[in-house]
């Protein structure tokens, strides 16, 4: 064998090699660590999963991952620093429904465009809220509850965590399709709204499975319903709004990964594989379940776009017919 010839198959080698090895093993292809911005404060579910996450993704990026929190303005200040950024993959929003979906409608003047201003890479997944009631209330289930309010116009209260919040406009979106006119009670957080709910100052609410979860198991709180178009993988026993009789009814906040607009497009797919491959991992997996949330069905950067186009569009309206307005 020649030494020319050697060299070619020595080479071939290597490179199919290459294409197989681990993310971590390969020559890393982001210029520094990672900013992964959770546009709110520290402590709450997003923050949460996007630390578990960050820690993951150092082995599958070869970069060290650093979760920043900028808050404020219901996620719109993070999320334009963001869009503002360099569009080289180092910079990262981990956004929900509210700046990549809602905030546009709510606020007289956001600084980015949710769809022109970023590139999606990955729906990590979604949260589903439950419909829920003091269970010293004298309904057990969804068509109790309907006719109870429709008895009592005007008479009946929801909760939520503050005006054009997901809790708030699950219950606009009820409402419509229900044909009630229970009255909303905003507060200022999910904290305060349950701890009304409990002490039987409102009538029911609409809260993410997580924070709900505990007040159902102890029998406190009693699930009519969750509001997803599938169950709920925490509350499996619980029926979807839909099943019982409003069809089509779809309301959870979603979370997904976006990088500035322009960020190349062989940058965005590899980020994007790295996020699944972690996504994939058991313990990430179990983790994120024990936070209540489902997985996507679909984890490509298509899919994301797609998803986000379509949320953009239905919260047009029901923000509309809410007449909430954040500033």
């Amino acid at each position: 064998m020649t030494f020319e010839r050697r060299q070619f198959l020595q080479a071939l080698s290597t490179t199919a090699a290459a294409a197989w090895l681990p993310a971590a093993q390969a020559a890393p292809f982001l210029s520094r660590p990672v900013s992964f911005v959770v546009p709110f404060a520290p402590g709450g579910p997003t923050d949460a999963m996007a630390r578990l996450l960050a820690a993951e993704l150092k082995s599958a990026l070869g970069q060290t991952v650093i979760v920043e929190n900028k808050a404020g303005a219901g996620g719109n200040i993070g999320a334009e620093a963001v869009a503002r950024a360099e569009p080289d993959g180092n910079t990262l929003l981990f956004g929900t429904s509210g700046p990549l979906a809602i905030n546009q409608y709510l606020y007289a003047k956001v600084g980015y465009d949710p769809i022109g201003s970023f590139s999606p890479v990955i729906q990590v997944g979604y949260l589903p809220n439950v419909l829920a009631v003091n269970a010293a209330q004298p309904v057990r289930n969804l068509k109790e509850l309907i006719t109870k309010a429709k008895a009592k116009a005007g008479g009946m209260t929801f909760a939520s965590s503050g005006n054009g919040a997901s809790s708030h406009l699950a219950g606009v979106i009820f409402n419509r399709a229900a044909g009630t006119d229970i009255t909303h009670v905003p507060y200022k957080g999910t904290g305060p709204a349950i701890t009304d709910l409990l002490a039987g100052q409102v009538d029911m609410t609409f809260t993410d499975v997580l924070t709900a979860l505990p007040h159902i198991k102890s029998g406190k709180l009693r699930a009519l319903g969750v509001t997803t178009a599938k169950r709920s993988a925490a509350l499996p026993a619980v029926p979807t709004l839909a099943e019982q009789g409003l069809a089509g009814f779809d309301v959870s906040v979603f979370f997904g990964v976006v990088a500035p607009a322009g960020t190349p497009q062989e940058t965005i797919g590899r980020l994007n594989a790295a996020f699944a491959e972690v996504l994939r991992r058991p313990n990430v997996r179990d983790s994120l379940a024990a936070q209540g949330l489902e997985p996507a069905a679909d984890s490509s950067m298509a899919q994301l776009a797609v998803y986000m186009r379509r949320e953009s569009e239905k919260w047009k309206d029901v923000v509309k017919a809410s007449g909430a307005r954040a500033d």
